[in-house]
């Protein structure tokens, strides 16, 4: 194996999302009752992106998706193992005052539980701190998987999500890192 290089990647490489496998069986996923996090049995088969079309679940729309928040001023760094993209990360700086948003987390499925998504994340955090930001957001998906990482770092689950962000993903785990909180 390769050792692994991080850098900002540029709009022009959006189609290389398509490398990441984010195929997953879950078994374990997470609700949130009366601000208290409830682990519940599922079934979830999640499966690749589509190569194919511009529906819901297609490499299409996580490059448009990506492509909104490149627009407004995120940054994205990629993980790579040579030449294949392994791991991405988006940041979008400001969504409210003094709070970043860590929009897009994916790990290609055969590389995950290797630091990957933390060495993506550690790096997204210092830049947001670097911009000025008092913490970070983050809609994470319900699995057991995405929450327990966000909660090793010391993400915690927010009282009132942002509406707009809610309404977009409600399912999700609302949750919210603010620098004091880990220091």
């Amino acid at each position: 194996m390769n050792p692994l290089t991080y850098r900002q990647m540029t709009e022009a490489e959006l189609p290389r999302l398509a490398d990441i496998d984010r195929s997953e069986i879950v078994r374990i996923g997470f609700e949130l009752h009366d601000g208290n996090l409830v682990r519940t049995s599922v079934r979830w088969n999640v499966l690749d992106f589509l190569k194919q079309g511009g529906g819901e679940h297609t490499v299409a729309q996580q490059v448009a998706f990506c492509r909104r928040h490149l627009a407004s001023g995120a940054t994205m760094i990629g993980a790579f193992d040579g030449e294949k993209l392994v791991g991405v990360g988006l940041l979008t700086p400001e969504i409210r005052p003094g709070l970043a948003q860590l929009a897009y987390l994916q790990v290609s499925s055969p590389h995950r539980r290797e630091g990957i998504a933390s060495s993506l994340t550690r790096r997204l955090l210092k830049l947001a701190r670097g911009l000025g930001a008092d913490g970070v957001y983050v809609s994470a998906t319900p699995s057991q998987s995405a929450v327990e990482f966000y909660r090793s770092i010391g993400f915690t689950c927010v009282a009132e999500p942002l509406p707009e962000l809610y309404a977009q993903e409600p399912e999700d785990i609302h949750m919210v890192l603010r620098w004091g909180d880990t220091e």
